[in-house]
């Protein structure tokens, strides 16, 4: 369906890169002006620059009040509303394999970022929704670290758990004004943020996808990598009129990693017992 946010304003946090800039490409192809919201000065200005009339950029880091509510009054100022905010900046912690090891030194870096970033961002923008009287569509970026525990990255895995349990309160708390709050939980996503080869030759690079991707997808029920266009047209959809009665969603994209094990295990035990006690076929 084309045109699906036509007349709609939305501002995307982490608007540059990765899954916030498969966002605003696709938010602008159907229809909506866009405020990208980032710290990535380059990124961002070229992103607006290609997108024209239907795009602006506005420095934004999401750990700093004021900036978020500067970013709001941008949308507002630019484009006279705003309808659509995607809480999606967000950072990863350092990655020490053993939790023993683990200075969490970072941790109010990224709890500021990940978790009060978005909780700012929903509370900003549905101050203005409400101004407005027309309701509106929050969607809060989580990840399947949130939902699945795990190994490693407790500052990421806690932060994020966070962000879903605040995602389907606000939408509780924010209904009564029309105002709808979601909440996406990607998985082993291909962005920049998940990439550990920056700088590396293309063979190496070629060699360590290979490797990573044989274990993101060991566990994953599609034997494809994610990308952020997936995202994007799960958040589309979410925010646009097909929604309008969505409200509190966990929505994973993550090609099936939450679903359960795909391993077939039952295969596994017949294929041992037929190996130790010579069963036949």
């Amino acid at each position: 369906m084309a045109g699906e946010l036509a007349g709609k304003v939305a501002l995307v946090t982490g608007g540059a890169g990765g899954i916030g800039k498969a966002t605003v490409e696709l938010f602008a192809a159907e229809g909506a002006r866009v405020v990208i919201a980032d710290v990535n000065d380059a990124a961002g200005d070229a992103l607006a620059a290609a997108l024209g009339d239907a795009a602006v950029y506005q420095r934004t880091d999401v750990s700093d009040r004021a900036a978020i509510q500067a970013a709001v009054d941008c949308a507002v100022a630019e484009f006279g509303a705003l309808d659509i905010m995607v809480n999606n900046a967000g950072i990863s912690c350092q990655a020490y394999p053993d939790f023993l090891d683990d200075r969490l030194d970072d941790f109010d870096r990224v709890m500021h970022v990940n978790l009060l970033g978005p909780m700012l961002g929903t509370q900003f923008a549905a101050r203005q929704m409400k101004a407005q009287g027309t309701g509106g569509a929050i969607i809060n970026t989580a990840s399947i670290a949130g939902t699945l525990a795990g190994q490693a990255m407790m500052t990421y895995r806690a932060g994020k758990a966070a962000l879903i349990q605040f995602s389907k309160s606000a939408a509780i708390d924010l209904g009564k004004h029309g105002i709808r709050v979601n909440c996406l939980v990607p998985g082993h996503i291909r962005t920049p943020m998940s990439s550990f080869q920056q700088g590396a030759s293309a063979e190496t690079v070629a060699r360590l996808e290979a490797a990573i991707n044989e274990i993101y997808l060991s566990n994953q029920v599609l034997k494809r990598r994610g990308e952020p266009e997936d995202c994007a047209y799960a958040a589309l959809m979410l925010c646009s009129p097909r929604a309008v009665h969505m409200t509190g969603v966990v929505l994973p994209v993550e090609g099936g990693v939450t679903a359960g094990d795909p391993v077939n295990h039952l295969a596994d035990i017949v294929a041992a017992r037929r190996a130790i006690l010579g069963e036949g076929t």
